[in-house]
């Protein structure tokens, strides 16, 4: 069965990369969440997208010189139709609420802007402590970083993120030591997608949210896909068996 990941969550109709998110992904049908971390001033794990707090917040600034303390006075939802307001949530507070769940967990290290010094041994330390490992996947855009993680952590699963056509990803997600692949979902077209599975490679491609491209996935029988709209995907999933 092809699994669902939220992307930030709910993200298609509540604020992204808040706890009021994840919870309402689950509920609408995913499998598992998806979400973004980055580190404050005080070296706290936040779970945001950007490396500023403007676009998502009531605030200004980048996230890694604001303190937690400063980042959780923040209203996330400043934007949001559906809430009023919603703080920026640490990756402890996620792990504590997902811990209880049978959800997935989709860590994306945001340290390609800024290489965040130790990023690796916090998350990698957070998951242990929560017993975590086997239901995580970390990912990122900066390969080098994951290639990290598995020296760190061989037994925690690692997927390169990328967005352009990459030439047989199943032999360099091998060479990265890595289970899986993250591509864009334009870059994982069928032939990629049947290949890296026949190599025991797993696929989740981003950020599919057009009714096309869900059943284009189901059919083929990708892994998994990563969708602002866990809702509609569960949908078509329940439509499609």
């Amino acid at each position: 069965m092809t699994l669902i990941f939220g992307h930030r969550g709910y993200a298609a109709v509540y604020p992204e990369n808040t706890m009021i998110s994840f919870k309402e992904a689950q509920k609408a049908g995913a499998d598992g969440i998806e979400l973004d971390v980055q580190l404050s001033r005080d070296k706290e794990l936040v779970v945001i997208h950007d490396p500023t707090v403007d676009r998502t917040t009531d605030g200004t600034g980048t996230v890694r010189e604001l303190t937690l303390e400063q980042l959780k006075q923040l209203n996330a939802a400043h934007q949001s139709k559906t809430v009023d307001f919603a703080s920026i949530p640490t990756l402890r507070d996620v792990m504590e609420w997902l811990v209880g769940t049978d959800l997935l967990l989709n860590i994306e290290l945001k340290n390609v802007v800024y290489p965040y010094e130790g990023m690796e041994e916090l998350v990698i330390e957070l998951i242990r402590e929560y017993g975590m490992e086997e239901r995580v996947i970390l990912s990122s855009f900066n390969h080098y970083s994951l290639v990290y993680c598995h020296r760190l952590a061989p037994d925690i699963e690692t997927a390169p993120l990328y967005s352009e056509g990459l030439y047989m990803p199943w032999v360099y997600a091998e060479s990265i030591k890595a289970k899986s692949i993250h591509p864009k979902f334009r870059a994982a077209p069928n032939e990629i997608i049947e290949q890296c599975q026949q190599a025991g490679i797993a696929v989740r491609p981003y950020t599919v949210n057009r009714k096309g491209e869900m059943k284009r996935l189901f059919k083929v029988g990708c892994a998994a896909f990563i969708t602002d709209d866990p809702h509609l995907a569960a949908n078509l999933r329940e439509e499609s068996k």
